[in-house]
């Protein structure tokens, strides 16, 4: 049970202090909302078990099969064993508290066998697939989707649980579109093929998209219908886990983009009007429908609600060990208006009666669950908001996530880039930008994400080079667009890396700026997947630049883990206008960056603590593709100046290095 104290957060911001009473009343409400669902005499995670109660079981003798529909009339099983015919023999019957129930013997079913619920309530009756159903196939030539009875041999594990990171360096990457070529990839594949890659860059956390069962592929994953079935279009679940398996054994914890915010609407495969009503798991009318997302937004409210979202994460903690979640749409289920078009300027929209309580409650019990099953588990949450408390603990009056992601840092990078020339850039704004969080929490920085890589978008690369990214990466074709591309890709992830205050987060293949928009497959692009890939290749040529941007990225990922830049707090040291030049002091590194498009200096001062230091990274180096303008075999002495400590670089235009003391 939630111990019920005073809120802490109004101590961690004086902002806050007028909406105390308001903060307590948050946490009571979720503590209260605990001890009414465990009726203080059990855990949360003893009540998140309705995906071992639910759906199809395998019993000693038989099976079991159940559902929750309290608006129902009638329930049949029925598919391939009744060659899908309704028949009374596979009637379920009422059980109380809106459940169904209906036993089988053994030989009734058979592995891998299809089949599907007709759903019978006053005034209609049609198709569903289970709620709480744990395989779902798709028919390759009608498109159906059905229920997949699914009793394989057990995956035995054989790794470990790696160690929680402190600071998550986070490849986020999907299944489906990390082939080479141009089809739908599966788990076996991207184990194979793009774990050893993850693994040599030096990220220690994958984020897997998609993984929840969704009707339209091209959805990225964002429209589920089957929240406890992994997508049928990248192998079976036991695959799944020995993704995961593999994963650990080489170090990495791996995290589910899990989808609490909304529903896809479908009703044939999805939760939408599931036992005739509109309201089993989601709201009533309007409310429950997203007019953006064209979508059900949930009723968090509702004790069937929470009991299914909270059984939906046992289930991916428990069965696949996954090491925590990044809750995808928080924005959108804390805002009764979702956050639409809002920019949140004052602390009063925090308070103002369009907060959706009941999903704070939820957000708050969820981080309870999580910990409660694995107290090592990361959370994240996608939260634009800033709302209060979101990654502050649940027993100092927060939400309880480990991190927040810090979103507004891609849109600062995109729009610095869309509007101002490069000599109209602030080094302080950047600075700022970089550093700019709540004083309670940790936050997760990114350059880009998946968003910036989506067909109607651009990456920052090609957002930089445009066309020629066709015609002028060759290392034997000069260019300066592509120089200053390439120059500032890697100064502006290395500024956003070595600036964020909890961790990092990349999308799969832009760390080596690839070159093509993400388009899925459909029907105005002919169902290719041509745009649905990533070119591995461009990254291994070293006859190309994106060879050079990979190489700095790796070195980027393994400095910071090395000299532990990520474990103290930055100290600004210069942020000269004029100049464009920023530096930084982080533990016992120092981090130098010239964004100046042509100035170069000559024995710049940086005020340091006195010593020996020599460059670490450089991103000048023509490993990356500079030009080399940086000797990096040279130690550099700090002199007096005026009784200050200081270092006299050489600083090109457009250049970024990391120094330490020596030796180091």
């Amino acid at each position: 049970m939630i111990i019920t104290t005073k809120s802490q957060l109004a101590s961690k911001d004086p902002w806050l202090k007028p909406y105390r009473n308001a903060l307590q009343k948050r946490m009571e409400r979720a503590a209260l909302c605990e001890l009414q669902l465990t009726d203080g005499k059990t855990s949360l995670s003893d009540i998140a078990n309705g995906h071992l109660y639910y759906g199809l079981h395998k019993t000693t003798d038989g099976w079991v099969f159940r559902e929750k529909a309290p608006n129902a009339t009638a329930l049949y099983l029925y598919g391939d064993f009744s060659n899908w015919q309704i028949q009374p023999q596979f009637a379920l019957h009422p059980i109380g508290n809106g459940d169904w129930e209906i036993e089988l013997p053994d030989f009734a079913l058979q592995n891998e066998m299809l089949y599907k619920l007709w759903m019978v309530w006053h005034g209609g009756a049609d198709e569903r697939i289970p709620a709480y159903c744990q395989r779902v196939v798709q028919d390759d030539t009608t498109k159906v989707f059905c229920a997949q009875v699914w009793e394989p041999e057990p995956y035995v594990w054989k790794h470990p649980t790696p160690p929680k990171p402190e600071h998550p360096l986070i490849y986020e990457a999907h299944i489906g579109m990390s082939s080479q070529e141009a089809k739908i990839s599966s788990y076996h594949e991207f184990q194979k093929t793009v774990l050893p890659r993850i693994k040599d860059l030096g990220y220690n956390m994958i984020q897997l998209m998609a993984i929840q069962e969704h009707p339209y592929y091209g959805s990225f994953g964002y429209q589920v219908s089957n929240f406890f079935a992994p997508s049928f279009r990248f192998g079976t679940p036991e695959e799944l886990m020995e993704l995961i398996d593999t994963a650990h054994g080489m170090g990495i914890s791996t995290i589910l983009d899990i989808i609490h915010s909304h529903a896809v609407k479908n009703e044939k495969e999805g939760i939408g009007y599931f036992d005739g009503s509109d309201s089993l798991y989601t709201h009533h009318g309007e409310k429950g429908h997203h007019k953006v997302w064209d979508s059900r937004c949930f009723d968090y409210g509702k004790p069937e609600t929470i009991r299914f979202l909270l059984s939906n994460l046992k289930y991916w903690l428990e069965k696949f060990r996954f090491d925590g979640f990044r809750f995808d749409g928080v924005t959108s289920m804390c805002y009764f208006d979702h956050g639409l078009g809002v920019d949140f300027m004052e602390y009063a929209q925090y308070f103002d009666g369009n907060v959706d309580e009941d999903a704070l409650v939820y957000l708050t019990l969820a981080n309870r669950l999580v910990r409660e099953i694995n107290a090592d588990a990361t959370t994240i949450a996608e939260d634009v908001s800033g709302m209060p408390g979101m990654g502050f603990p649940v027993e100092k009056g927060g939400i309880g996530f480990d991190f927040r992601m810090s979103m507004g840092i891609a849109d600062f990078w995109v729009k610095t880039l869309k509007t101002r020339s490069d000599d109209d850039w602030s080094v302080g704004e950047i600075y700022f930008k970089m550093t700019d969080k709540r004083a309670e929490e940790e936050t997760i920085s990114y350059v880009e994400c998946h968003d910036q890589a989506l067909v109607g978008d651009k990456t920052l690369i090609f957002r930089m080079i445009d066309s020629k990214m066709y015609t002028a990466m060759s290392v034997m074709t000069p260019d300066m667009v592509v120089d200053r591309g390439i120059a500032l890709h890697k100064m502006i992830r290395l500024v956003t890396l070595t600036l964020c205050s909890g961790g990092y987060l990349n999308f799969m293949g832009n760390e080596f700026g690839h070159p093509e928009w993400i388009d899925f497959p459909r029907e105005g692009n002919g169902w290719s997947c041509y745009h649905a890939r990533r070119q591995w290749n461009l990254a291994d040529d070293n006859l190309l630049k994106y060879s050079g941007l990979n190489r700095f990225d790796h070195d980027m990922i393994h400095c910071v883990e090395d000299y532990r830049i990520l474990e103290s707090i930055p100290e600004a040291i210069c942020q000269n206008e004029g100049d464009k030049v920023l530096a930084f002091k982080r533990g016992n590194c120092l981090v130098v960056f010239n964004f100046h498009p042509t100035n170069a200096y000559s024995d710049y001062a940086i005020a340091c603590p006195a010593g020996e230091y020599r460059i670490v990274l450089n991103s000048d180096d023509p490993r990356y593709h500079g030009f080399g303008n940086i000797d990096s075999e040279i130690t550099y002495r700090t002199d007096i100046y005026e009784g200050v400590s200081r270092l006299r670089l050489y600083l090109p235009p457009r250049t970024a290095a990391v120094l330490v003391p020596t030796p180091a």
